[in-house]
C-alpha cells in the first residue's frame, strides 16, 4: 500500500482503487504552497487512524460545497461542513469566533477513528441549532468551510490542505446566485452583506490561510474540470510520498 501524502497513515484501499479508476487529466492552474513541518504533521496522526481527512477553505462562492458534492459523487465519503458548527446566535460567515471549534475537531477524531458522529443541524433563518444528524463514519471524510485552514487544531487533523480561489467578481455572481435561490434573500440584501462583514471576514480571515494550504486550486472554470483538479492532487502527492520514501 501506498503512503499517502508523506504521512503516518495509508490511503484507504477502497478510496485507493476509486481514485486510481478515474483517468485524470491535468488542471488548468494547480499551485503548489509549502507544507507544515514533517513533525507536525506526523504528531496530529494516531496509529489507529481509520479515515484520510481533506480539509478545503476558501471564500464565500469560491465553490468548495460543489467541489465536494462533486468528490463525493465520484469517490464516495461523507462531508463535514463548518456552518453545522456555527454557535446559537452567531453567523458562520462573520469569523472563526463563531465555530464550535471543540467538538469540530473532537467528532472528527471519532470519524478518524471509524466512530459514528452526532452532528450539529444549524438553522440559518434562526441562528440556532435545531437538532443532530447521525453521520456514518466513512474511509474518505471531506471538511469545508470559510475557515477551515484557521485553526492549528484542525489543520492538523487534515492530511491534505486545499484552498479554493476564484475571482473576487465570480465569487460575488456565484453568491448572489445561490442566495436569492437558496436563502430567500433579495440582491441588494446580498450586496449588502458582501461589502460588509462578508469581505472583512475574508480579508481577516479567509485569505491570510491560503498560506496554510499544501495546494490552491482555482476554480473559475467548469466544476468537472475543478473536481479533477483536487482528484490530481491526491493522487500526485501519493506518488511523491512514494517517492521521498525511495529516495530519501
Amino acid at each position: 500500500m501506498l503512503q499517502y501524502d508523506g504521512l503516518g497513515a495509508s490511503l484507504p484501499a477502497d478510496v485507493d482503487d476509486r481514485l486510481a479508476s478515474h483517468s485524470v487529466t491535468p488542471g488548468r492552474q494547480l499551485g503548489s504552497i509549502p507544507t507544515s513541518t514533517a513533525s507536525s504533521r506526523r504528531a496530529a496522526h494516531d496509529e489507529g487512524a481509520l479515515a484520510v481527512i481533506i480539509g478545503l477553505a476558501g471564500g464565500t462562492g469560491s465553490g468548495k460545497s460543489s467541489i465536494v458534492r462533486g468528490l463525493v459523487a465520484r469517490i464516495g465519503g461523507c462531508v463535514i461542513d463548518l456552518e453545522s458548527y456555527a454557535l446559537d446566535g452567531s453567523s458562520a460567515d462573520d469569523e472563526p469566533e463563531a465555530i464550535d471549534t471543540t467538538l469540530l475537531v473532537t467528532q472528527l477524531g471519532e470519524l478518524r477513528r471509524g466512530e459514528a458522529i452526532r452532528k450539529p443541524v444549524y438553522s440559518l433563518e434562526t441562528h440556532t441549532r435545531t437538532g443532530v444528524e447521525v453521520v456514518a463514519p466513512a474511509r474518505l471524510v471531506l471538511v469545508e468551510g470559510l475557515f477551515t485552514l484557521w485553526w492549528e487544531s484542525l489543520r492538523s487533523l487534515l492530511d491534505v490542505k486545499v484552498f479554493v480561489s476564484a475571482p473576487a467578481d465570480l465569487r460575488l455572481i456565484r453568491r448572489i446566485r445561490r442566495d436569492l435561490a437558496e436563502r430567500g434573500c433579495t440582491v441588494e440584501q446580498v450586496l449588502h452583506q458582501y461589502s460588509g462583514p462578508v469581505r472583512t471576514a475574508h480579508e481577516r480571515y479567509v485569505e491570510p490561510t491560503r498560506a496554510h494550504a499544501d495546494d490552491v486550486v482555482i476554480n473559475d472554470g467548469p466544476l468537472e474540470d475543478t473536481v479533477e483538479q483536487v482528484i490530481a492532487l491526491v493522487r500526485r502527492r501519493r506518488v511523491d510520498a512514494l517517492a521521498g520514501a525511495v529516495h530519501p
